[in-house]
């Protein structure tokens, strides 16, 4: 086989056309880097169950509703 058959037969990656595609580069994305995140932050908020609140948390309601109780009977 000559070398002109080779060539026509398996072409070398160093005589490509212009036209012919490169090698696969990264594409540029449409999609800020804020925006992105800003979609992670709320899929995990979605996906995420409550948590128990805390000791703190439960003292501070129930104070508060005693509270809301007195004033309510005080009026």
């Amino acid at each position: 086989m000559s070398a002109t058959e080779r060539e026509t037969r398996f072409p070398s990656s160093s005589h490509r056309s212009p036209s012919s595609p490169t090698p696969s580069s990264p594409a540029p994305s449409s999609v800020s880097m804020s925006v992105l995140l800003a979609s992670c932050a709320a899929a995990s908020a979605v996906s995420t169950p409550p948590r128990e609140p805390s000791a703190v948390a439960k003292a501070e309601a129930a104070a508060a509703a005693r509270e809301l109780e007195r004033r309510r009977a005080a009026a």
